[in-house]
């Protein structure tokens, strides 16, 4: 216990001198030991290493999660290690409930049997989301947290030890300083009666003392140059490991990115795939009344020509933008133009013209015509042709 209050004492005494050295010199009443310039430029860079990463780390928890009591959850459990329990996505959570009103409403319906398709799909894109956020969780946010809580509190330790063995190093030097100064005060002005020490034997002189805390003090700055040297090293080795650190983020981004990529590139062909199931229900659905179900759109460069003929746009929720519904797309009959065909089609009987993805046709109407149809002619080749498989050119 002793020993202990004696430490106590001196790790006091020794946190009061450096709090008055580092207060002095903020006052400009002390002089500061300057570290190399090459250590500070280390140090410089580590401090925007650090700080940057932590602003790409918590903006990519926020692009990942946008929830915040989600992100709190997940935060909580990292802290008591702890494995967070597998949750539903909003797209897998979407798909269910369409399956579930399918069900409900019946899976032969139309309406019900377009459910089914896109929750399907919905499912898929909630499956390649979650596949997403745990690859991208430990390829690149992992390695981010582990150098902030890793690494870079070491060097924040390291860089603390460095700062004390600097402001000890200036406290010896001031301590020398002021030895000296007494010292060649009282060779110049001795006073035995003030300077002579009531502990000493007073057949001692002054100048002997104070030669001996010159000596003292000398030593004392000497220890503490060699400690400031060696933590100065350490540091500086610690600060080159930046590099490393970037090359490892380096890596981690190349990983984030391709994770991205991979996304959304299922993203893509989901919803593609979704379409041309969508497109083949309505084409074999054929003529339903505009109430059971929303008729698919048209290309929007039609738009511009039905509007001038009095053409009226629908308020169908599904509607792409930019679009007109088939039963307001009535062409007139010298109407004939140019058509992108969008999707392979095989005609049902001879009456229909069979189509090829991204080949070209001429299109028309006739009066009376169903309006989900055009007549399309390619050479000597004549048919009806689904207005959903075209996109209409200028």
């Amino acid at each position: 216990m002793d020993f202990n209050v004696k430490k106590l004492a001196s790790d006091a005494g020794v946190f009061f001198t450096r709090a008055v050295q580092f207060t002095e010199e903020k006052l400009g009443q002390a002089e500061k030991t300057e570290l190399d310039p090459h250590l500070e430029n280390l140090i410089a860079r580590a401090e925007g290493t650090k700080n940057w990463t932590e602003k790409i780390l918590r903006q990519t928890e926020v692009l990942l999660q946008p929830n915040p009591s989600a992100r709190i959850e997940e935060f909580i459990y990292d802290k008591l290690d702890k494995k967070l329990p597998s949750k539903t996505t909003n797209a897998e959570l979407l798909g269910q409930h369409m399956l579930d009103a399918a069900n409900e409403f019946g899976p032969g319906t139309p309406y019900g049997a377009t459910l089914i398709t896109v929750g399907e799909y919905q499912k898929r894109l909630g499956a390649a989301e979650r596949d997403f956020l745990h690859t991208s969780a430990s390829t690149f946010l992992t390695p981010l947290r582990n150098f902030l809580e890793g690494d870079w509190r070491t060097i924040s330790k390291e860089r603390r030890l460095l700062e004390n063995r600097r402001l000890d190093l200036d406290i010896c030097k001031a301590r020398l300083k002021k030895a000296k100064q007494a010292e060649t005060k009282a060779a110049a002005a001795p006073d035995f009666q003030e300077t002579r020490p009531r502990n000493y034997v007073l057949s001692a002189s002054a100048s002997a003392l104070l030669s001996e805390e010159v000596d003292k003090a000398e030593h004392e700055l000497r220890v503490a140059q060699t400690e400031f040297d060696r933590q100065a090293e350490v540091t500086r080795l610690l600060l080159e490991g930046i590099s490393s650190t970037h090359l490892n983020h380096l890596r981690c981004l190349h990983d984030f990115a391709e994770a991205q990529a991979t996304y959304y590139a299922q993203c893509h062909r989901f919803m593609q795939d979704l379409q041309r199931e969508l497109a083949r229900g309505n084409d074999v659905s054929g003529s339903l009344p505009s109430s059971d179900v929303c008729p698919n759109p048209v290309s929007s460069t039609f738009l511009s020509e039905t509007s001038t003929t009095g053409a009226t746009v629908s308020s169908c929720p599904n509607q792409r933008p930019g679009t007109l519904p088939m039963e307001h797309t009535q062409l007139p009959v010298t109407g004939a133009r140019k058509a992108k065909v969008l999707y392979d089609y095989d005609a049902h009987d001879g009456s229909e013209l069979s189509l090829l993805a991204d080949e070209l046709i001429t299109v028309y109407t006739v009066p009376g015509m169903d309006p989900d149809w055009l007549i399309g002619e390619r050479g000597n080749q004549k048919g009806k042709v689904p207005v959903t498989y075209l996109e209409l050119l200028s």
